[in-house]
């Protein structure tokens, strides 16, 4: 549906597919400027994020309550059950506030990058500036809203008498107050790993597939196009670093503080759960990944488009 309001948006304005290039722009294309990159990239994580949530919170809660073996099925039945559809949302605000400046850091660094050190087009330029992009939003975005949404849904999970959030302004307040800025910002290690690898990953599969893509079906909606593109950018991701997303998610959860820094949380890991441990919520993660960026490419090249015939 997003991708028909998307074509029929352009449609109307009288952009034609050939307009809207992809990443990298086609030669000759005028550069993006860092303010529309990020802009485009804000709107886009915002919409996308609204769009997967539920997805997210499934796979946050496989991965936190791992010894539990909980079934996808068993989580979704147990949160309506207890908690009503709204349940499957809890911590969304804390992904809203944040996804729009962790998308707008993203591009828009990817286009800093791109502009004033990696000119030169090249699988490995890529794979660096898409890597170094990923770094930056998880500095400055990612490890405060993971380290809060996964506190926000772990205190869900604890009896009612136990629980100590009331939402997401009373969980920042209550946890800066007993923990400090750590309580807040935890685990900017293995945050910055997962981020730096998604997104040099996604931005260098989604290139070559979006380029055999357009070869392959040049007739096909410019909309379709990037989001198969994109959806396969997402699960190469997901398929080559799950283990270190569980290892941030039990590093962020309440009983975080167990866990001495990375290495001794992979060593836990491996103790007690054995290597099926490193891909819990693999599937609720894949879901919510491949829909997650083919949405954001999607969005993001058609934003960037309309931007650019308004403020040429």
């Amino acid at each position: 549906m997003v991708l028909r309001l998307v074509d029929s948006l352009k449609a109307g304005l009288g952009l034609k597919p050939a307009e809207c290039a992809g990443l990298p722009p086609a030669p000759g294309a005028k550069k993006q400027t860092l303010w529309k990159a990020a802009l485009s990239g804000g709107i886009t994580g915002g919409i996308e994020i609204c769009i997967t949530y539920p997805t997210e919170f499934v796979k946050t809660v496989q991965q936190i309550r791992s010894k539990d073996k909980m079934s996808i099925g068993q989580i979704v039945r147990g949160t309506l059950n207890s908690q009503g559809v709204f349940g499957l949302y809890r911590g969304l605000s804390c992904l809203v506030v944040f996804s729009i400046p962790k998308a707008a850091v993203r591009f828009g660094s990817k286009d800093f990058f791109d502009t004033h050190f990696f000119t030169t087009k090249s699988t490995f330029n890529t794979f660096v500036s898409g890597g170094l992009a990923g770094c930056c939003e998880a500095l400055i975005a990612v490890t405060p809203m993971e380290t809060l949404k996964t506190k926000l849904i772990d205190d869900k999970l604890q009896p009612k008498e136990q629980q100590k959030y009331r939402g997401l302004i009373h969980g920042i307040r209550t946890i800066y107050a007993e923990q400090g800025f750590g309580g807040v910002y935890r685990g900017p290690v293995p945050t910055v790993m997962k981020q730096g690898s998604n997104q040099a990953i996604r931005f260098v599969v989604y290139e070559k597939l979006k380029k055999m893509i357009d070869e392959a079906m040049p007739s096909a909606p410019f909309s379709l196009r990037t989001a198969l593109a994109g959806a396969m950018a997402g699960a190469t991701s997901v398929i080559a670093n799950n283990p270190i997303d569980v290892v941030k998610s039990k590093m962020q959860g309440i009983h975080g503080k167990q866990y001495s820094g990375v290495i001794d949380c992979l060593g836990k890991i491996l103790k007690n759960e054995g290597v099926r441990g490193f891909y819990a919520g693999t599937v609720p993660r894949m879901a919510r990944v491949t829909a997650d960026v083919a949405i954001t490419f999607t969005l993001f090249e058609n934003i960037r488009s309309l931007m650019d015939r308004f403020f040429p």
